[in-house]
This record gives C-alpha cells, structure tokens and sequence, in this order.
C-alpha cells in the first residue's frame, strides 16, 4: 500500500513538474505558459475564421520576447515614440517609430538584423496596465480593426504569414508575423499541454 500511494505520489508530481516548464522552441528560445496559450488562442481565432495555423518560429519568437523586456524595462515608448520603437539598450539598431510610420524599416528589418530570418516582420503590439495575459492581449487586437485584420488576413493585410512569434512580459504583448517560413531549422510545434 505505501509503495503504491509513493508511485502515485510521484506520478502528481512529475506530471506537475513537466506541466509547469516552458515550451521549448530551441535551446535557445522558450514559450512561457502564457505565450503558449496566446498561440493557440490566436490559431483557434484563425481556425474560427477559416484560416490555416500560422507556424510558430523560432526566429520570430526570439525578436517578439526581447522586444516586450525592451518594452517593459526600458520604454522606447515614450512621447511620439509608439510600442514599436526600439531602446538605445541593447545589442540593436534603436528607433522611435511614430505613428505616421516614418520608421517602418525599423520595424521591418528588426528580425533579420537580429536573427538568421531574411524576410520582413510585422508586428502587433499590446499594453495593459494591470498586467498582461493571453486572453487580455487577444481581446485587444479582436478590437482594434488594423490588429485584427492582421491575424486574420484581411484589409491591409491581405497576405498569407508562413512564420509567427509571440512574446508577453509585464505589461506588454507582441506578435511578428513573417510571409517566409522561418529557415532556422524545422517549424517549430510547441508542446501539447
């Protein structure tokens, strides 16, 4: 009986342990929970809608989840500056990307300056001040007509994405989408939870 309660016992709780780790995208790069969550949520918004699964890259997440901890610790944002501008604080090219998207190369190039992925990235961007999540970041973008056109490839964003990334942290959530498939190895399928 105590060998079977201590199997039991350990069954829970390596069962929590590997529910409770990050998807891995490579050795590199992690998906938290919350990341995670934020990608199925978008994919089954896709599915709703008639469209295809965007494949997740390893590339793309890279540059999504730098760019919210630039966000977060640093504010690029600030002023005319809007949540895709870029700090003088790291190992990139900053920018301030005003809202007549003077500085939309900046945004454009960021991937493959900082990353092995050639094509252009487009990101969506979210803040909210009480902390942001999965659900919350969603339901903004759903809102917003340019945001939600560009998940769901409509109006301006007429195009097919053949790469997704996805960073939250703090109070901040971004998405880059690609229209070439991420080269840096096999697409990348996040964990099944």
């Amino acid at each position: 009986m105590k060998k079977t309660l201590a199997w039991c016992l350990l069954i829970i709780s390596t069962a929590f342990l590997l529910s409770s780790k990050p998807a891995r995208v490579n050795d590199k790069v992690q998906l938290t929970s919350e990341e995670l969550k934020l990608y199925n949520l978008v994919t089954a918004y896709r599915t709703a809608n008639g469209l295809p699964a965007i494949p997740l890259s390893t590339s793309l997440t890279f540059v999504a989840q730098l760019h919210v901890k630039d966000l977060a610790e640093n504010r690029p944002d600030t002023g005319n500056c809007v949540m895709h501008s870029w700090s003088n604080k790291g190992k990139w090219q900053s920018c301030c990307y005003t809202a007549d998207h003077a500085q939309k190369l900046c945004m454009w190039n960021k991937p493959a300056e900082l990353t092995s992925y050639t094509g252009k990235g487009f990101e969506i961007a979210a803040q909210y001040s009480e902390g942001m999540d999965a659900k919350k970041a969603l339901e903004l973008w759903k809102a917003s007509q340019y945001h939600n056109a560009a998940i769901l490839n409509a109006g301006p964003y007429k195009t097919k994405w053949n790469a997704m990334g996805i960073g939250i942290y703090d109070n901040y959530a971004v998405i880059w989408f690609g229209h070439e498939a991420d080269k840096d190895g096999e697409p990348v399928r996040p964990a099944k939870r």
